[in-house]
C-alpha cells in the first residue's frame, strides 16, 4: 500500500501511556538520553532519520525525493533520511533551506560519503521549485519544536511554495511552522500529509489548528531511554488506555454495586436531553439509573427509556433518598435557568455531599451566572467535573486569569482545574481533562463529525455513568472524563455515519466501544512504530 492515507474510522494505535511532549519537553528527554545515560547525539539523529526513511520508503516507494533541509538538528535527521534512502536506490535532493556549514561543501558529514545533490533555496525562484518537487516526495525539515511565533521570511517563502505543489509532504517531528506546545500557527505553516515524531508524538500535533497541518500523525521509537517517570504536561488517551481502566464487573455483583447513577436533566419542554443523558448511562454501564426531570417529562421519560426510574423533582423525600445512595450524579442537559432549575440544583447540590459530579450545560450557566456557588466551592469535598464548552469555559472564568489565550485549550484547561481544585473537561478540537496537579488528558477521538445538538447530553450521561463505576480511584473524575471521551468518540467512529452522525447512532454504539480491547491498529508494519493517528476529518 502506497500513501498516506489511513481509514479515517480506525482506532488510534499506542501504548497504554503515552506522553505528548511539548517542544521544551522534548529538549529534555534529549538531554537525559544524552547527558544522563550516555546515548550518543548522532545515534539518537541516525535511528530517527533512518526510521523516517523506512517510514517514507513504505509510504511512498517511488519517485525523486526532495528534503528540505533546516539549520537545526530536524536538518540534521533530514539529511540522514536522504542519505539512507540514497544508499537504497532513491534518487534524493537536499535544498538548503538554513545556515547550514556542513551542506555548502560536496560531502556532507552525514552523507557518509554518499553524494548528495545539493540546491540552495536562495538560488532558487518558486517555478524552479515546482519544477523539482514536481511528482516528488518531499521531505520537510525546515523548522524543528523549538519555532516560537512566524518563520522568518527565508523559511516563509519556501512554505509558500510548498504550499502551492500538489507534492506529498512527510514532516519530521512536528510540521514546520506549528508550534509544539499549543499547536498554533503564527504565520506560514507546512501542510503535511504525514508527521513523523521521534519518540513520541509532540502535542501541537494533536492541537487545533496544527492538527489540521500534521495530517496523519506516526510516532517511532528511536533509541530514548523509558518516557514514563519523565516529566510531561500532557498524555494521549489511547484505546490501549481506555481499556486498562475499562471498569470490569465481579461475576457475583448486583445492580447496586456496580454503578448508581442519577441523572438531572430535562426542564419543562426538554425531555429529549433527558432521554440522550439518561440512555447513555445505561449504555456506558451504569447498573442503576434514577432521572429526575420536570414532571411534565415523565411520559415521555418512562416511555423512552423505561428501564430508568422517574423522580419527580418535586418529591424531596425521593430525591434526597436517591441522592443518598448514588455513587454519581450528571445534571445540566436541557435545565434550564429559571427559578425552578436554580431550586432544584440547590437541592441537588446539598443532598448529594460526597457524591461525584458532573456538572454541564445548564449547570454550568447557573454557576456563571451565580445561581449556584462558584466551582472551588462545589469541588470541597466531592469529586466534581465540569464539562463546558468553550463558550461556557468563557463565561465561567470571566474574571479569573488563567494565563492562557483562549486558544489554548490544554494551558486553560489546567490553569481552571488548578484554581478551582476540580477536574475540568474542555470541548474542543481535541477535547482535554485536565485535574490539578496531574498531566492534561487529551482525546484522540473526536471529529468534527460530533458537532451536533444532543452530543452534550450523551458526554454528560456517559461521563455520570464511568464516574459511578470509578469512584474509588484517586482520578475518577479525570478519568471518567477522559473514558467518556473515548467511547463517544470511538462510538461516532463506528457508526460511520459522517456529518449525518446523531446522537443516537451514538448511542447505539456505545456498547461496543465501551467493550474494544487491545492497543488499537496500524496498516505500518514497521515494529518501531509507536503511535499511529489518522489525518482528521
Amino acid at each position: 500500500m502506497s500513501g498516506s492515507a489511513r481509514v479515517p474510522d480506525a482506532p488510534p494505535f499506542g501504548p497504554s501511556w503515552l506522553p505528548l511532549p511539548t517542544g521544551e519537553e522534548s529538549a529534555a528527554f534529549d538531554a537525559r538520553a544524552i547527558d544522563e545515560l550516555g546515548v550518543p547525539q548522532p545515534v539518537l539523529m541516525e535511528n530517527a532519520g533512518r526510521a523516517a526513511a523506512e517510514l517514507l520508503q513504505h509510504l511512498h516507494p517511488r519517485g525523486r525525493v526532495v528534503g528540505l533541509v533546516g539549520a537545526g538538528n530536524n536538518g540534521g535527521d533530514c539529511l540522514v533520511l536522504l542519505r539512507t534512502l540514497k544508499a537504497w536506490g532513491r534518487e534524493v535532493v537536499a535544498v538548503r533551506a538554513g545556515a547550514r556549514e556542513d551542506l555548502k561543501g560536496p560531502a556532507p558529514a552525514l552523507a557518509h560519503g554518499w553524494g548528495l545533490e545539493v540546491r540552495d533555496d536562495q538560488a532558487m525562484d518558486g517555478d524552479a521549485f515546482a519544477q523539482l518537487v514536481n511528482g516528488a516526495v518531499v521531505v520537510d525539515g525546515i523548522l524543528g519544536t523549538g519555532i516560537r511565533g512566524a518563520p522568518r521570511e527565508r523559511q516563509a517563502r519556501l512554505i509558500r511554495w510548498l504550499g502551492a505543489s500538489e507534492a506529498p509532504v512527510l514532516a519530521l517531528d512536528i510540521a514546520s511552522g506549528v508550534d509544539a506546545a499549543t499547536g498554533a500557527v503564527a504565520g506560514e505553516a507546512v501542510h503535511a500529509d504525514t508527521t513523523v515524531s521521534f519518540g513520541a508524538p509532540k502535542l501541537g500535533c494533536l492541537l487545533a489548528p496544527g492538527r489540521a497541518r500534521c495530517g496523519r500523525v506516526v510516532s517511532v521509537e528511536m533509541g530514548f531511554p523509558p518516557l514514563e517517570g519523565l516529566e510531561h504536561g500532557a498524555f494521549a488517551v489511547t484505546p490501549a488506555w481506555a481499556a486498562a481502566r475499562v471498569p470490569v464487573r465481579d461475576p457475583d455483583t448486583h445492580k447496586n454495586a456496580v454503578g448508581r447513577l442519577v441523572v438531572v436533566a430535562g426542564g419543562r419542554g426538554m425531555a429529549g436531553a433527558a432521554v440522550l443523558a439518561t440512555r447513555a448511562g445505561f449504555r456506558a454501564g451504569a447498573g442503576l439509573v434514577q432521572v429526575v426531570s420536570h414532571p411534565d417529562n415523565r411520559t415521555i421519560l418512562q416511555g423512552a427509556v423505561p428501564e430508568a426510574i422517574f423522580l419527580d423533582a418535586a418529591d424531596e423525600a425521593a430525591l434526597a433518598s436517591a441522592l443518598s445512595e448514588a455513587h454519581a450524579v450528571a445534571a445540566g442537559p436541557g435545565l434550564g435557568t429559571d427559578a425552578w432549575a436554580t431550586e432544584l440544583m440547590e437541592k441537588v447540590l446539598a443532598s448529594s455531599s460526597g457524591v461525584g459530579t458532573v456538572l454541564d450545560a445548564d449547570a454550568l450557566n447557573l454557576v456563571a451566572a451565580g445561581a449556584l456557588p462558584a466551582p472551588k466551592a462545589l469541588g470541597e469535598g466531592r469529586p466534581l467535573l465540569l464539562t463546558p464548552h468553550p463558550g461556557e469555559m468563557r463565561r465561567l472564568a470571566e474574571g479569573l486569569e488563567l494565563g492562557s489565550p483562549p486558544d489554548d485549550v490544554v494551558g486553560r484547561a489546567r490553569a481552571a482545574a488548578e484554581a478551582w481544585g476540580c477536574a475540568v473537561l474542555l470541548k474542543g478540537a481535541p477535547s482535554v481533562v485536565a485535574t490539578a496537579g496531574e498531566p492534561v488528558a487529551v482525546s484522540l477521538d473526536g471529529s468534527s463529525d460530533l458537532a451536533v445538538a444532543g452530543m452534550g447530553d450523551v458526554l454528560t450521561g456517559t461521563s455520570g455513568a464511568a464516574l459511578a463505576q470509578i469512584r474509588a480511584r484517586p482520578l475518577a473524575a479525570r478519568d471518567a472524563g477522559a473514558l467518556a471521551l473515548h467511547w463517544t468518540g470511538r462510538a461516532a467512529a463506528r457508526a460511520g455515519r459522517g456529518a449525518a452522525l446523531t446522537p443516537s447512532d451514538v448511542l447505539r454504539g456505545l456498547h461496543e466501544a465501551r467493550g474494544e480491547q487491545g492497543g488499537g491498529a496500524t496498516d505500518l508494519p514497521m515494529p518501531f512504530v509507536t503511535f499511529d493517528l489518522a489525518a482528521p476529518r
